[in-house]
């Protein structure tokens, strides 16, 4: 994403029917490593499913957390690379990367299982060649933000703040590329985030957009996924999505695209919803910790729209109040090529 277009605010929208996530974002976790997640160790990784070790009898499960493994890295920047999206980028075999690697088998024509296999590996480095990881330094307006420091999740908070900017220039540097921040510092133990000049490595992800204009564009809800066509029906990207849950379900059948908006406002309208118990109008000003993130893709039928998050881990992995809530950076990628008139179909 194009870091100045972030912070341009183009309009004020009233979004019935989306409200904001309410998890509190929680400080990122330091993740443990067993091995360093070396640059050598990403570029040159090769995948093996993790066995399960037997449990002696009578013993309690495990409760080590799941570790990112250099591999799954390299197949996730690989996926991402190929247009079909694993939400952040951590290093884990979550469900969002099962989905994405059974999108891309359908779409090689491979047998649909979601397991990462040599096949499946051998064509996404065939069709995104190039480095997994690359340096990136720290700059001055990286240090500068402006930051929030704490950012707040109560909506009247939200209200309050001048802006809905990121909380730190680390969350700022996990979302240009496309990564958890528990996996950034992962990948860079000891680093100091403050410093002008620090050296990160960091996922050499797809910033390139999408090859061509978007058609028309199913949204699963049954899988929790965006899929983009183009005219000739060829599928150019998919996207792991939250959507609607029950008491907001998300629309059936089929709508259009009214248009795009930037860098939106978020209005919180009480006399237009049908859920929540708040009392009072609140705008939320613009930003990427705004509760539709920095774009909304406005459908024809009124309050719905396909936008952005705060919280991209999350993505896929929570119910939305009747919206489709992409990552970011997906939102932004897509929001590039679609323009009014482009046909959502609800399956």
């Amino acid at each position: 994403m194009n870091r100045p277009a972030y912070l341009a605010a183009l309009a004020v929208l009233s979004l019935a029917a989306c409200s904001p996530q309410q998890e509190a974002k929680a400080p990122a976790a330091q993740v443990g490593q067993t091995g360093p997640l070396s640059r050598d160790a990403i570029e040159n990784a090769a995948y093996a499913p993790p066995t399960q070790p037997t449990p002696q009898e009578g013993a309690a499960p495990a409760q080590t957390p799941a570790q990112p493994d250099p591999a799954l890295i390299h197949a996730q920047v690989l996926l991402e690379r190929a247009r079909f999206s694993p939400g952040a980028i951590d290093g884990l075999a979550g469900s969002n990367m099962k989905q994405a690697i059974s999108a891309f088998q359908k779409a090689q024509g491979l047998p649909v299982n979601g397991q990462l296999d040599a096949e499946v590996m051998g064509r996404l480095r065939a069709a995104g060649a190039g480095a997994i990881t690359t340096t990136y330094q720290i700059t001055q307006q990286d240090i500068a933000g402006p930051y929030l420091g704490t950012v707040p999740t109560d909506l009247a908070a939200q209200g309050q703040a001048d802006h809905m900017g990121y909380a730190n220039v680390v969350e700022a540097l996990a979302e240009r590329f496309h990564v958890t921040e528990a996996l950034l510092r992962a990948m860079n133990p000891g680093a100091d985030f403050t410093r002008v000049g620090q050296s990160l490595l960091v996922p050499a992800v797809n910033h390139t957009p999408l090859p061509a204009d978007v058609d028309h564009i199913d949204v699963d809800k049954s899988e929790g996924s965006v899929r983009a066509f183009d005219a000739d029906g060829k599928l150019i990207a998919y996207f792991p999505a939250t959507i609607g849950s029950g008491d907001n379900p998300t629309p059936t059948g089929t709508v259009k695209v009214n248009g795009v908006a930037r860098n939106p406002d978020y209005t919180y309208d009480p006399s237009k919803l049908s859920y929540g118990d708040g009392k009072e109008k609140v705008v939320v000003k613009p930003g990427p910790n705004n509760p539709v993130g920095v774009v909304w893709i406005d459908l024809n039928k009124p309050s719905y729209g396909i936008h952005g998050t705060p919280d991209p881990e999350l993505v896929g992995k929570t119910a939305s109040h009747g919206c489709v809530r992409l990552t970011n950076w997906d939102a932004w990628t897509l929001a590039d090529k679609v323009k009014p008139g482009v046909t959502v179909r609800f399956i």
